[in-house]
């Protein structure tokens, strides 16, 4: 009963604050929300940080239609992060375009400079249509992930994930693949 009362108080609020969303369970915290396009009928679960880090002159996180994000939720943005239509994002979910500090490539940074002092890297996050992403999953930066695909709980995604795969693992890696013929996960 209590339950129902405290959906019915978050609906309530949801509608007057966020009237696109479908429901919104706070408390939520959002840094930087005149840069966030949160889609039509979004689902929030509680506890969700989301940052837009920076001064810019478009929407930098952006979601489609029906998303589901879950409880506990951090996204942090800087460069730009998009989530498709109809996607499933469980509790625990670390979703960060940037990082302190260049650690491969040319230049470098040095363990001797504290981590607040290195420069601020990012790039994009692009997740496509259809996508579920499992409990505890970390996306970095500048990847991909395709349409239709799944990533299992605890993985974390470092490199761009194909369309209609399923990824585990740490870090990632295609355990299977949608047969379309078939109608299986090969």
């Amino acid at each position: 009963m209590i339950e129902k009362i405290e959906n019915l108080f978050f609906l309530i609020l949801t509608k007057l604050l966020f009237k696109s969303a479908r429901l919104i369970r706070f408390p939520v915290y959002l840094r930087g929300g005149q840069y966030m396009d949160l889609g039509n009928q979004l689902t929030l679960g509680r506890y969700c940080r989301f940052d837009v880090l920076g001064n810019h002159k478009s929407k930098k996180l952006i979601f489609g239609r029906n998303v589901c994000i879950g409880d506990h939720v951090r996204i942090s943005c800087v460069e730009k992060i998009e989530v498709g239509n109809d996607v499933l994002i469980g509790s625990r979910v670390l979703i960060i375009d940037n990082s302190h500090g260049n650690y491969a490539g040319e230049n470098q940074d040095s363990p001797l400079v504290p981590p607040n002092h290195r420069g601020v890297h990012s790039s994009p996050i692009l997740i496509g249509d259809n996508v579920w992403i499992g409990e505890g999953v970390v996306i970095q930066k500048g990847v991909t992930i395709g349409s239709g695909s799944i990533i299992a709980a605890n993985t974390v995604i470092t490199k761009n994930v194909p369309s209609n795969c399923i990824v585990a693992g740490l870090p990632g890696k295609v355990i299977k693949e949608y047969n379309f013929e078939k109608r299986v996960w090969i």
